[in-house]
């Protein structure tokens, strides 16, 4: 199985070295397990430009993540699929976490602090942000009908891949799509 995903890991890098981000064929390749759910767009679709806040209150917008790859999971406290998706995906930014690339947690909906900070001590993530999207208004936006959610976005700050329900951002098959698209220099 090792020498498989090695395999499609090679043909990938290769595909997207060469500029062939609009045919996705070379990241669906790389789709096992949980990262079958993941959709990739043929084009990277524009993100909103809607206000959602840091864990101090500021204002913050995915716009303002360019220049990166970042994974934003919508979660809530309520969403019982979140508790079991989120310390993957802490392990993925343990793992891959750097200066091109982060994993963005956003709570939508009515999320006090307080019970978002017991969420992630009951299940043990202290590296991921507390940011929350409060009205909601920045899932509706980005088109989010259930949670938990995950958009990839590309360095131009625009959704190249769509997983809707939880998934292992620890396994092998997303640490490998991961790594393809940190070597994208097509984006």
């Amino acid at each position: 199985m090792r020498k498989i995903i090695v395999a499609a890991v090679y043909t990938a890098l290769a595909l997207l070295a060469n500029g062939a981000w609009a045919d996705a064929t070379a990241l669906m390749a790389l789709r096992t397990g949980d990262m079958e759910k993941l959709n990739f767009a043929t084009d990277p679709v524009p993100v909103a430009d809607t206000v959602f806040l840091d864990e101090t209150g500021a204002e913050m917008r995915l716009t303002d993540l360019r220049g990166k790859v970042v994974l934003v999971n919508f979660w809530a406290t309520w969403c019982a699929p979140c508790r079991v998706e989120m310390p993957t995906l802490a392990a993925l930014q343990t793992l891959r976490g750097s200066d091109d690339f982060m994993v963005v947690t956003i709570a939508t909906g009515r999320n006090a602090a307080p019970e978002m900070r017991k969420f992630f001590d009951d299940i043990g993530v202290t590296n991921l942000p507390l940011n929350t999207d409060p009205q909601q208004q920045l899932a509706r936006d980005m088109g989010v009908l259930g949670l938990p959610a995950s958009l990839i976005l590309n360095r131009d700050g625009a959704e190249v891949g769509r997983l809707l329900g939880d998934a292992d951002w620890s396994s092998d098959s997303a640490l490998a799509i991961i790594d393809a698209l940190l070597t994208d220099n097509s984006q």
